[in-house]
């Protein structure tokens, strides 16, 4: 179902999004769900059915002619979806196409969990390219592939056919995947124009549709686990209270049993589910006084990217319209002042709504949101709420979620030798390091009071694994 995309009240998005009323459940034109390896088809947990990429298949998903072979676990999980027992291994770029009939934005999932097939998964070093997108280089996920991991990406497709490339980075290793889905975005999923807060800068951004998206996190505040199978677009929410609430002294958690009123000009089912939003962590006054505090959460983060910070909200806990104001900040910085749910909605309780915020990754690695009571709160009622958030890495200049590297470049250079990528690497750096020095001889005939040129760094840091309007302020906390 699509409603009206309201990113921030600031932005009057009737002239943005076409407005539809709250309708039957998702149904999406393009709707693609690949067991690879397989040539059958299975059913996983969530009730879904995942066809083979065998010949059978052949007139939706075209694997490439390539070195591929299919897997299956010898030994697999009890109880583990049968989308994770079978596999496909490439040792050379290899590709699937999936025909695009709706062109627009698309949901991207890669899954991947390693077999019980008599493979030596140390030589499991590749990239994942989806048409001009590097999405991942599998040295990101190694640590983690023992267990079920799920890469979710939302990509913009202009054209006729999506194109998903595996390429090993040598001829010694390979490339492997369990499963693929390619789903259409609902049009309402994602706005063009979001807000960018930094240091003494609140401004709109546009140009997000133009963006791919990858989500980091996704997190049910204040519920549980909210599983694929209860959500109308697959997804999972976390909950946060075990990774990711840093500070809750002054919140406590409320659930609501009723109906939300989802309307036009707010969030639909697709944007979030029923199960995040009847449930929320909030502040509320005590004794008479309103509480001196915000309630936290810290996200590790890579650093050099930006990022989309969606949070929810969904006033299930005010007694009476009007009572709830307070403030939303995004890595410290004022993101939304005096946000007033009762104007947004129309005066509905109960009734979702969602903002977008675009951040700098910073150089810590972390990225923090927070909410809080306003100059606007009152006592004997809620000073702060929040739902759901959800954080996005946005492409770098490169088209890449995964390093300075872009897809033609991760295509040209494949089979250089064993080493693979590593050689011209290793070259560029070595003449780096020559010009470095070079300069530093010359600067030492001019300045020979001055210190030593400093050596070159060999490798980029990686971070821990892991809105104009009075309502803005580019102000810290």
């Amino acid at each position: 179902m699509e409603t009206l995309n309201l990113p921030l009240v600031l932005f009057v998005s009737t002239f943005i999004l076409l407005v539809t009323l709250v309708s039957s459940s998702f149904s999406p034109i393009d709707h693609y769900l690949i067991n690879c390896g397989f040539h059958g088809s299975a059913v996983d947990l969530d009730h879904r059915r995942f066809d083979g990429d065998g010949p059978s298949n052949s007139n939706s998903i075209l694997l490439s002619p390539s070195k591929s072979v299919s897997l299956a676990d010898s030994n697999p999980l009890p109880g583990s979806s049968p989308i994770y027992h079978t596999g496909r291994v490439f040792t050379q770029p290899s590709k699937y196409v999936f025909r695009i009939r709706d062109p627009g934005a698309h949901l991207v999932r890669l899954h991947f969990q390693v077999l019980n097939a008599g493979l030596d998964y140390s030589n499991a070093q590749f990239y994942v390219l989806a048409n001009e997108y590097v999405l991942l280089n599998s040295s990101s996920i190694e640590t983690a592939w023992n267990f079920a991991v799920i890469k979710d990406y939302v990509i913009r497709v202009d054209s006729d056919k999506l194109v998903i490339t595996f390429v090993p980075l040598g001829k010694l290793k390979f490339a492997f995947v369990n499963a693929i889905e390619v789903i259409s975005a609902p049009k309402d999923l994602v706005a063009d124009v979001s807000q960018y807060v930094g240091f003494e800068k609140n401004e709109p951004i546009s140009g997000m549709l133009k963006s791919a998206l990858e989500t980091v996190y996704r997190v049910n505040v204040g519920g549980k686990k909210v599983t694929p199978f209860n959500d109308s677009l697959w997804r999972t929410w976390l909950p946060d209270d075990e990774y990711f609430l840093k500070s809750s002294d002054v919140s406590s958690k409320v659930y609501y049993g009723g109906h939300i009123q989802y309307h036009i000009g707010g969030a639909s089912r697709e944007v979030g589910p029923d199960n995040m939003y009847n449930t929320a962590r909030i502040i509320k006054s005590q004794d008479g006084s309103i509480p001196d505090g915000n309630i936290s959460w810290a996200f590790p983060v890579d650093e050099g990217y930006k990022y989309l910070v969606r949070t929810h909200f969904c006033d299930i806990s005010s007694l009476a319209r009007g009572l709830l104001y307070f403030n939303v900040y995004v890595n410290r910085y004022l993101a939304y002042e005096n946000m007033d749910l009762t104007m947004i909605t129309n005066g509905m309780l109960a009734s979702p709504f969602y903002a977008d915020f675009v951040v700098d990754g910073g150089i810590s690695g972390i990225l923090s949101v927070s909410v809080g009571p306003s100059n606007m709160s009152v006592t004997r009622a809620v000073d702060a709420i929040l739902n759901g958030v959800e954080v996005m890495k946005i492409n770098n200049s490169m088209g890449s979620f995964d390093g300075e590297v872009c897809a033609g470049y991760v295509l040209r250079n494949w089979g250089r030798r064993n080493g693979g990528f590593m050689l011209p690497l290793l070259a560029a750096a070595v003449f780096l390091l020559v010009i470095a020095a070079s300069l530093a001889v010359k600067s030492s005939y001019r300045f020979r009071d001055s210190m030593a040129w400093s050596r070159l760094p060999m490798e980029v840091p990686h971070a821990l694994s892991k809105f104009n309007s009075n309502h803005f302020s580019p102000n810290k906390v």
